[in-house]
C-alpha cells in the first residue's frame, strides 16, 4: 500500500537554517484531494520519488537482510541538501513508499511460497505506481529495496511506452538466475521472459560470482551485454569512459530504465557487500552520464543496507551517497 508522505513528514526531516534553503522547504508532496492521477498530472514538478524499504526479495535470493533500512536515511539526506543554482528542489515531488513493513517484519525466508506470493505482490504495486507516475509526464526516482523490484519498475516503464524497454546496469551481478521464486536474483529473466524488457547491458559483472550458465545466456542472446568489472580494474583491457560509451549505444535507442546496485561499491553496506568493486565516485560519474540521455526513463537506487555495518555512522553516509545519486541523476536530466 502507498503511504503519501506529508508536508509535515517533510518538514520533520528537514533542518532548517537562517539564510539558506533546503530542497526540503521547496519539494511538493501530495495533498490526496484528488485522485493520484489527477495530483500528479496536475503537478509542475519533473520527478517523483518513491521508496520501496522492503527486504523480502533479498532474504529469497539468500543475502544479507536490512535493504529495508536505507530509505528513510536517504531522503533525510536528500531533503536536507542546499537548494542553489544546481538543483531545485520546485521540480521535484516526494511521493512516498511502499508500506511493506509487516511483511518484512513477519516473513520467514523459508517459506519459499508465501515469500514468492509476497515479491509478486510487491511486483504488482511497484510496475502499478511506476506506469502511473510515467504516463503523467514525470521521471521516477525509486529507492529500495532489493533489486527484486527491477522487474515492477521495467514492467512500468514497459506499460507506459507501450514496448519492451532497455535496461543499462550497474552492478556486481546479472540477476539472471532461473525462473524460481521471484526474487532479488531473477527479476531481470522475469522481465526477459514476459517480454517487458529488450536490451539490458550488465556493468561491472563479477567474474567470480557470475554462474557459467548466465554466461551461456548472455552469449547466445544479441540482445544481452555485459562487462566486467575485472576487464576494467584488474586487468585494465577496457576503458571505464569508453565502456560507458559502448553501453549508451546499446540500449539508447528507446526508453531506458537506469539500475544501481549499490553492492557494486567497494566496502558500501549493502546486501552483498564487497571488498572490491567501483569507488563512489565512478557510481556518481556513471549515474550522471547515463542521466543525460533523453531517453533515460527512471533511476533506480537499491539494496543499500545501513544495519549490515554495526556503526553508528552507517545509515547517514548510506543516506548521504545514494542522496548525491539523486542529485547528480536530477542534474544530469536538467541540464
Amino acid at each position: 500500500m502507498l503511504h503519501l508522505f506529508t508536508q509535515q513528514a517533510i518538514a520533520n526531516f528537514t533542518n532548517t537554517r537562517n539564510g539558506e534553503t533546503k530542497l526540503g522547504e521547496c519539494v511538493s508532496v501530495i495533498n490526496s484531494k484528488k485522485t493520484l492521477r489527477d495530483e500528479l498530472n496536475d503537478s509542475p514538478t519533473n520527478f517523483v520519488i518513491l521508496g520501496i524499504p522492503e527486504d523480502i526479495g533479498v532474504r529469497m535470493n539468500d543475502g544479507n537482510g536490512g535493504a529495508h533500512t536505507s530509505f528513510i536515511p536517504a531522503i533525510k539526506a536528500f531533503l536536507n541538501t542546499q537548494q542553489n543554482q544546481f538543483i531545485d528542489g520546485n521540480k521535484i515531488l516526494v511521493l512516498g513508499y511502499l508500506d511493506c513493513l509487516d511483511d518484512v517484519i513477519n516473513f520467514d525466508s523459508d517459506d519459499r511460497e508465501k515469500g514468492d506470493l509476497l515479491v509478486k505482490k510487491i511486483d504488482k504495486e511497484v510496475s502499478n505506481i511506476v506506469q502511473l507516475i510515467i504516463e503523467c509526464g514525470k521521471t521516477p526516482i525509486i529507492i529500495g529495496g532489493g533489486h527484486n523490484n527491477a522487474f515492477g519498475n521495467i514492467k512500468g516503464l514497459s506499460e507506459a511506452s507501450k514496448q519492451a524497454v532497455n535496461v543499462i546496469n550497474l552492478d556486481a551481478h546479472t540477476d539472471l538466475r532461473r525462473l524460481e521464486e521471484r526474487h532479488s536474483g531473477n527479476g531481470f529473466s522475469y522481465a526477459l521472459h514476459e517480454n517487458y524488457l529488450d536490451k539490458y547491458f550488465m556493468f561491472g559483472l563479477h567474474e567470480n560470482y557470475t554462474p557459467q550458465y548466465v554466461f551461456d545466456m548472455i552469449h547466445n542472446n544479441m540482445k544481452l551485454e555485459y562487462n566486467t568489472f575485472e576487464e576494467l580494474e584488474v586487468y585494465a583491457i577496457a576503458n571505464f569512459k569508453n565502456e560507458l560509451q559502448r553501453a549508451k549505444s546499446f540500449i539508447d535507442n528507446k526508453p531506458f530504465g537506469i539500475e544501481i546496485d549499490l553492492d557494486c561499491v567497494q566496502h558500501f553496506p549493502s546486501s552483498a557487500m564487497t571488498p572490491t568493486g567501483f569507488t563512489p565516485q565512478q557510481t556518481r560519474q556513471f549515474v550522471y552520464s547515463f542521466a543525460k540521455n533523453n531517453n533515460a526513463s527512471y533511476i533506480h537506487i537499491c539494496e543499500g543496507a545501513p544495519s549490515v555495518k554495526n556503526e553508528p555512522t552507517a545509515a547517514v553516509q548510506v543516506g548521504k551517497f545514494i542522496s548525491y545519486l539523486i542529485s547528480d541523476f536530477i542534474k544530469a536530466k536538467e541540464n
